[in-house]
């Protein structure tokens, strides 16, 4: 094979692609400003610097391991960052139905329309378990079986991924 060819296989980047991307990092720049504009009248900064400085090391369900945890997970400052995490994330997660529209429309190699797929499923995954664990009434335990789940939905989102990827694999 020669050097050329090689290039060839490698370079799959089509025109399009870089105009997606250039999007993505927009509407991600577009949602960060909005998630500290919907957090007012709370000091969305300071309630993030005060959940970082408030972390702990806590026992996992009475086992041997020690991960860090919020001091008071349940806090007024910690669920406003809850929330920000939540709007951040179910907004990439819609981000993510609208590049796939688009890569599906111009006709993107397979590997990126799996990728953006997994990436799909993790970001309204991510979204779903913030709603579901991280809130006004979470507990330590409620922490640790968030971050449990947040691992699942990774392996879930890299499995989904490889399935695109084997069904559209040519014969």
């Amino acid at each position: 094979m020669s050097y050329n060819s090689r290039s060839d296989k490698r370079q799959t980047r089509g025109p399009h692609e870089g105009i997606i991307s250039a999007i993505a990092v927009g509407v991600v720049f577009i949602l960060l400003g909005l998630v500290f504009v919907l957090a007012l009248p709370s000091n969305l900064w300071d309630d993030i610097v005060n959940f970082f400085s408030n972390l702990t090391t806590r026992s996992v369900g009475g086992t041997d391991l020690i991960l860090p945890a919020p001091i008071n997970p349940n806090s007024t400052g910690n669920v406003v960052v809850y929330t920000a995490v939540f709007q951040f994330s179910l907004g990439i997660a819609f981000l993510q139905v609208l590049i796939l529209a688009l890569r599906v429309g111009i006709g993107s190699p397979i590997r990126r329309i799996a990728e953006t797929i997994g990436n799909l499923i993790f970001w309204f995954g991510a979204a779903l378990l913030e709603h579901t664990y991280l809130n006004s009434s979470t507990t330590t335990s409620a922490w640790f079986t968030f971050w449990a789940l947040l691992i699942v939905v990774v392996g879930v989102s890299i499995i989904i991924r490889g399935a695109v990827l084997i069904i559209r694999r040519p014969r």
